[in-house]
């Protein structure tokens, strides 16, 4: 039985003529070798998918075959044929990741102080050294210092910065860079034709253009696409790869760069129904909006661009009607987008107050300011006449329940006894409506919390966070929350939970609406707006 072999694997260079945008590191190992002064370490590091345990197999085969030519393994002798295979016993790789103890690094001591079986040389290769643990780390200095004659270390790593110092200094460095767009789509187009599938030029773009200069990521996208369709299109690569489609991406570049909300909420609402990831959507735009900027700030832009002539005349449009400094505020909003989003579970809400804030001028937090700026065109009459009288009636509700402005109340310490006064949760008197904004972590902070303390937690469901200054307030429509939030320790595991997640220590206060909200999430923050409006000491975040 013939089994498939990912395309990575099939297509790993052999020698050095085959690796790609690593001419620097390439040249430098051939000439060492041809005049024989091969170091006894070397240390290659760099972005992954960029060739650096390629170039270490290559160089090992090249230190052991019998015939070399120029530089490179002959690729013919049994050496080398074994090698290729996984016969070959002096050549031994290793996984810091799950071989990184201190035992570990004495045992490959003591193997290196025997001689080799069949070759030359007897040559380690470690992969992710900076995974080794410092005793381990220790444990190799003096031998990778002064090793045996027939020993060389070839380590790799894509975070030199955890690989200490003493072992750097041992060790001759090879950056790798990341692997240039028009190399990794060339590569592409050359791999589809030995694999006798179509691909569109534009399509090989996109994929090195995703890759983000790693080869290995390319060719593992260019496998899920030839499984997705027999005829690779820039259609395919976005379905494929679970990215936006190119379409989506700039009209949403249009739509930010001309304030356009309602056409922004569209297009996140139709990517969120097609399961579109928000974070790798974000980055996205935020390559298209950096586009923005280069095309407004260098002349000859389109050298520094990869984008079709279709695209281009788009960015350049932008580019002209946009303001300079309007851009580098997209790209600062997007760039803290990005970061939260990573660790938000409600990333469409997320993207969602970003672009709003983008669009409205307004903070990105304050959900008040931001539904009272947002118009939905889409909605009828009828459906707006019955949002505005459930609002008008959750108001209501809401004041018959407590939200009426109450004297300050000086209370003990929460700490002080096992259950804290009631007032000393709900009083809000100190906190600034007009400065209180909407929480984004607030879905993350009820995720870890349920982990911590589920008995509480449950009454949270459908419940909203609202922050001003050191105070946060709870909006939740159980009542019974009020009086778990009086007991001491289930007060301290909130609020470990808030600053565990937040970093900020809040003075927890709590209301209760009394009633269902069933409204979506973007109908409380109208409430709020309406109940402030109406000076009721709601704090909103």
């Amino acid at each position: 039985m013939c089994v498939y072999q990912a395309l990575y694997r099939k297509y790993r260079p052999s020698s050095f003529e085959d690796v790609i945008s690593q001419q620097h590191i390439t040249d430098t190992l051939k000439n060492q070798l041809l005049s024989g002064k091969t170091g006894h370490a070397y240390l290659f590091t760099g972005s992954r998918g960029t060739g650096k345990t390629t170039c270490a197999r290559i160089l090992a085969k090249a230190l052991i075959c019998e015939n070399p030519k120029n530089g490179e393994p002959c690729l013919e002798c049994e050496l080398c044929r074994d090698m290729d295979n996984d016969r070959l016993s002096d050549i031994i790789e290793i996984d810091a990741a799950s071989n990184g103890g201190v035992n570990d690094a004495r045992e490959l001591r003591e193997a290196a102080s025997y001689s080799p079986e069949r070759c030359k040389y007897r040559v380690y290769i470690i992969d992710e050294v900076h995974m080794l643990s410092r005793d381990a780390f220790n444990a190799l200095l003096k031998i990778i210092e002064e090793p045996p004659p027939h020993v060389k270390f070839i380590l790799a790593t894509t975070e030199i910065h955890k690989v200490l110092d003493t072992i750097l200094s041992r060790c001759q460095r090879f950056d790798f860079r990341r692997i240039r767009t028009e190399d990794i789509a060339a590569r592409i187009m050359s791999v589809a034709e030995k694999e006798q599938v179509s691909v569109d030029e534009d399509a090989a773009a996109l994929i090195a253009k995703i890759a983000d200069g790693g080869m290995r990521d390319a060719l593992s996208i260019m496998d899920k696409c030839i499984a997705f369709s027999d005829k690779v299109t820039v259609d395919t690569v976005s379905e494929a790869a679970g990215i936006a489609g190119r379409g989506n991406l700039f009209d949403m570049t249009c739509a930010v760069c001309s304030k356009n909300a309602s056409q922004a909420l569209e297009i996140v609402s139709a990517l969120h129904s097609n399961s579109k990831d928000m974070q790798q959507f974000a980055m996205e735009l935020l390559e298209q909006i950096r586009n923005v900027m280069v095309i407004q700030n260098v002349s000859g832009a389109e050298k520094l661009i990869a984008c079709t002539s279709a695209e281009l005349e788009i960015l350049k449009k932008c580019a002209a009607d946009t303001d300079p400094a309007y851009i580098i505020h997209i790209m600062d909003m997007l760039g803290k987008c990005v970061e939260r989003l990573g660790r938000s579970s409600s990333k469409r809400i997320e993207l969602e107050m970003t672009f709003i804030s983008l669009c409205t001028g307004q903070k990105a937090q304050s959900a008040p300011q931001a539904a009272a700026a947002v118009s939905f065109p889409s909605e009828d009459t009828a459906m707006l006449t019955a949002r505005i009288a459930e609002l008008e009636q959750q108001i209501k509700t809401m004041q018959s329940q407590g939200f009426a402005q109450q004297p300050v109340r000086r209370q003990p310490p929460v700490r002080q006894s096992g259950n804290v006064p009631m007032d000393a949760v709900t009083d809000t008197s100190k906190m600034d409506v007009n400065s209180a904004v909407l929480m984004p972590e607030w879905p993350e902070i009820l995720e870890r919390f349920a982990q911590v303390c589920p008995s509480v937690s449950g009454t949270l469901s459908e419940s909203y966070g609202y922050v001003s200054n050191n105070y946060l307030l709870i909006v939740t429509k159980n009542n019974f929350f009020l009086s778990l939030l009086r007991n001491k320790e289930n007060a301290e595991k909130l609020r470990e939970t808030i600053k565990a997640v937040t970093g900020k220590n809040y003075s927890i206060r709590a209301k209760c609406t009394g009633a269902k909200q069933g409204a979506a999430e973007n109908k409380l923050p109208q409430l709020m707006q309406k109940a402030a409006e109406s000076n009721i000491p709601v704090e909103t975040e």
